[in-house]
């Protein structure tokens, strides 16, 4: 997914080192704060796996169980929040073009994975090798290309995995193709129309296919797009309510606090101070948009 948004000041992690093209780093690194008060929004690739503890991870308010051997694909642009005193693991971190020129594909691999049997134990070597020579050769210009082929094979290996993901549909591309778009256009445009311009093909073409892959309306996909990434704002940074309404183009407030609140179920402002509580608290989910590789919705 394309990454949406910046960082406002409060949203960086505070304390975490300034980050190479590649590098590892550990979970508390990422903590916004102690006990991860708030979700952080993520400017990076991640790829989490999980060496010690049970506990909890949100990936854009997705509750996804962890424990020795989970694996988690984050991608930029999305919020990730943790729970779990004893949850351990070690993170894998990259800028979107430290992958050019290779061939792979990081957005074949699913959000969650449970590593097991042979499988964990070369994901485990990988990283863990990946993690040593990225300390080794911290700076050093001609290790650039061993890191990016590490990573690179350690996605392919991770892509070649077997998954319940369904076998693709006649409108699997069409619907891929509108995720894209929508990515590209959302902070301007809600309109149906505009896509189907954009994409040279009728609106009902794509609602049929937003309805086959989703079981949800063209129309809702592209709301929710909006809608999460109002979440994520809201959640991860301090930046006003208003101004968020009108990046995501929204001219007066009200109508941003009438779209958040139809498509979420409470005002952003209530939002807002739901998902500062400490974990565990009170929780408000988003409906969030379906996964652009299976078509998986809401859970």
């Amino acid at each position: 997914m394309v990454p949406s948004g910046q960082l406002s000041p409060a949203s960086f992690p505070t304390g975490a080192p300034c980050p190479a093209e590649i590098d590892t780093l550990t979970l508390g690194d990422l903590a916004p704060g102690p006990g991860w008060r708030r979700p952080v929004l993520l400017e990076r690739e991640l790829l989490v796996l999980t060496t010690g503890g049970h506990g909890t991870a949100e990936v854009d308010f997705r509750a996804l169980p962890c424990r020795p051997g989970t694996l988690l694909r984050v991608h930029a642009g999305q919020v990730l929040r943790c729970s779990g005193a004893h949850l351990d693991a070690t993170v894998v971190r990259w800028r979107a073009d430290a992958l050019r020129g290779l061939d792979v594909d990081p957005d074949a691999i699913p959000t969650w994975l449970q590593l097991a049997g042979e499988d964990e134990d070369a994901v485990i070597t990988e990283v863990s090798q990946l993690s040593v020579d990225c300390q080794r050769h911290r700076g050093v210009p001609a290790a650039r290309a061993l890191l990016r082929h590490q990573l690179a094979v350690l996605l392919i290996r991770l892509a070649l995995l077997p998954t319940d993901r369904p076998a693709p549909r006649a409108e699997t591309a069409t619907f891929h193709r509108l995720c894209r778009e929508i990515e590209r256009g959302y902070q301007h445009t809600r309109r149906v129309e505009d896509y189907a311009d954009r994409l040279g093909c009728s609106v009902r073409t794509l609602t049929r296919a937003c309805l086959a892959v989703t079981g949800r309306s063209a129309k809702q996909v592209v709301d929710e797009r909006v809608a999460l990434q109002a979440s994520r704002l809201l959640a991860a940074t301090d930046e006003p309510i208003a101004r968020i309404g009108r990046r995501l183009g929204f001219s007066e407030p009200t109508n941003f606090g009438r779209f958040f609140t139809r498509e979420v179920g409470v005002s952003p402002g209530a939002f807002r101070a739901a998902r500062e509580q400490p974990v565990p608290g009170p929780v408000i989910r988003p409906r969030r948009p379906a996964d652009p590789l299976t078509g998986a919705g809401p859970a």
